[in-house]
């Protein structure tokens, strides 16, 4: 047998003794429920009257205690309050127990014990496992150790737990299982806990930014009869009363700008997007994103809301808009406007030695980046190629928050053409630790460009079989032949905010659900 198969031979034992071990364990707590069940009590009733949060009724402990600073040999106790959460850890047993509660605020002890709670009351203690919910009922106090406890008067199980959580000590390890069962996660690991809320926090601060800014919140549809508005592979569907074939939106754009054309001059949506694409560290099949429209705007009015925006929020959910090093991941990233505006032809210039106005073709442009060792992918449109020398040669730098500015027209068809300067559209995108934070461009409104750009993109679909080319929307083009004002757009995508201000670097990370191989 060779070593490989002795290790396979290993695994495998091992996991039929965990499983044979977690059934045994399962058995047990049935055994123990149907005993909860036998003294006519509800292993599972229906609420619970807590008058405290673990935080709040630390909080109250340390204000009475701070009345008895005065006086010796004090033992202050607060009011009588009614606690709940989840069994993290217990110590002591037969007339004695010290059981560890987490909530969703925090943490803290109960102290049970039997000649306080007495024998009736008291057997129930010997039925908890770690894992079961409960709620304890008594006064907070200092234990002589020192911990803040609530000294139980009466112990309540609100819902007894069959299976058994991860190993205290250790977690979840494997992180397939993490993201997977991420209610586990959200348990035993304080970071994901931590995540999961600072998650909302950034939405709740974006949302407040741009109420500030005088922009109206509007939703507009998930399902679409034109997937339009970004380069990307979307999912299709089928409506049946309607009979008609329809797919999952992979960008709020169009309908947004639809409502500048209607006169909602500033207006935006926190929604999200469907694109049927790989999964990376950066990417998921669903993500979030924030979409904005103003009028009477362009590019430079939208880097400047961006750069504001985020530091912002940074600055509301940390409290600095200087982000702390990460150790392996980032160093130390300061999010202070302004924020460095970089010529894109410049910069390719910069880190390649390669001009895209004097290679405008895909011949030579595939030939330039050859010579320089940058991968070619046979059959790319001109755009899909410069594309690939930006994020293979540029985005790394940009570790700071940087922007890169005025692209060829060719890499956005939706942008509007920068004057006096041929081939070039205003567009940027902010990098922050190599990554693309946010797209963005001063809005095309000329229905005939518009029209002769979107017809281009079709044709790239059929020459180069380019299934995440842009769509022509007839719908949208006879929207912006109304007249469409000057309109500055931004596209940012929240989860990669996230993961920045969290300082994590996979997307999975920050997203409660992520996309998964199959098992």
């Amino acid at each position: 047998m060779t070593n490989q198969e002795q290790q396979d031979q290993s695994s495998t034992s091992n996991e039929a003794d965990a499983v044979v071990g977690e059934r045994k364990l399962m058995e047990d707590r049935l055994a123990k429920t149907t005993e909860i069940r036998s003294k006519g009590l509800d292993p599972y009733p229906p609420r619970f009257d807590r008058t405290h949060t673990s935080v709040e009724a630390i909080s109250l402990f340390e204000e009475e205690e701070a009345d008895y600073s005065g006086e010796v040999d004090a033992h202050p106790r607060t009011e009588t309050v009614r606690v709940a959460g989840r069994i993290m850890a217990r110590r002591g047993m037969g007339k004695a127990a010290f059981i560890d509660l987490k909530d969703g605020h925090g943490a803290i002890q109960a102290f049970a014990r039997q000649n306080t709670m007495g024998d009736e009351a008291y057997e129930i203690v010997n039925l908890l496992d770690i894992g079961d919910i409960i709620g304890v009922e008594g006064s907070v106090i200092r234990t002589r150790r020192g911990e803040i406890s609530v000294e139980a008067q009466q112990v309540t199980v609100l819902t007894k737990a069959i299976r058994p959580l991860p190993d205290k000590w250790h977690g979840l390890q494997d992180q397939e299982v993490r993201f997977r069962q991420r209610y586990l996660d959200l348990i035993s690991n304080d970071n994901a806990m931590k995540n999961a809320l600072l998650r909302s926090k950034v939405v709740q601060s974006m949302r407040s930014f741009m109420h500030r800014q005088g922009f109206i919140e509007v939703e507009t549809p998930i399902l679409v009869p034109v997937a339009a508005g970004a380069q990307a592979t979307p999912f299709e569907t089928h409506h049946n009363q309607l009979n008609r074939d329809l797919y999952l939106r992979i960008a709020t754009e169009l309908y947004l700008k639809k409502l500048i054309v209607g006169g909602i001059e500033r207006v935006f949506e926190i929604g999200r997007l469907f694109r049927n694409e790989g999964l990376d560290h950066d990417h998921n099949p669903e993500f979030t994103t924030i979409e904005s429209y103003q009028a009477y705007a362009d590019y430079n009015d939208v880097m400047a809301m961006v750069e504001k925006m985020v530091s912002t929020i940074a600055l509301e959910t940390t409290g600095s808009m200087i982000l702390p090093e990460v150790e392996g991941i980032r160093a130390e990233i300061d999010l202070t406007p302004p924020w460095p505006r970089l010529d894109l032809r410049e910069e390719i210039k910069k880190r390649t030695g390669i001009d895209y106005v004097e290679t405008r073709d895909v011949e030579s442009l595939s030939q330039a980046m050859r010579e320089r060792g940058i991968h070619v992918e046979a059959g790319s449109a001109w755009g899909r190629l410069l594309d690939k020398v930006i994020s293979s040669e540029v985005e790394p730098h940009l570790i700071q928050p940087h922007f890169l500015v005025d692209y060829p027209v060719e890499m956005s068809p939706l942008a509007k053409r920068k004057p006096d300067s041929d081939g070039i559209v205003e567009r940027f995108e902010g990098f922050v630790v190599g990554t693309e934070l946010c797209n963005a461009f001063t809005e095309l409104n000329d229905p005939i460009d518009q029209r002769e750009r979107f017809e281009q993109q079709e044709k790239m679909r059929v020459e180069f079989g380019d299934d995440e080319a842009d769509r022509l929307d007839e719908d949208f083009l006879v929207s912006i032949e109304h007249g469409m004002p000057p309109t500055g757009g931004l596209g940012l995508g929240i989860d990669r905010l996230t993961m920045l201000i969290a300082g994590e670097e996979s997307i999975r990370e920050i997203l409660l659900f992520p996309a998964m191989r199959n098992t």
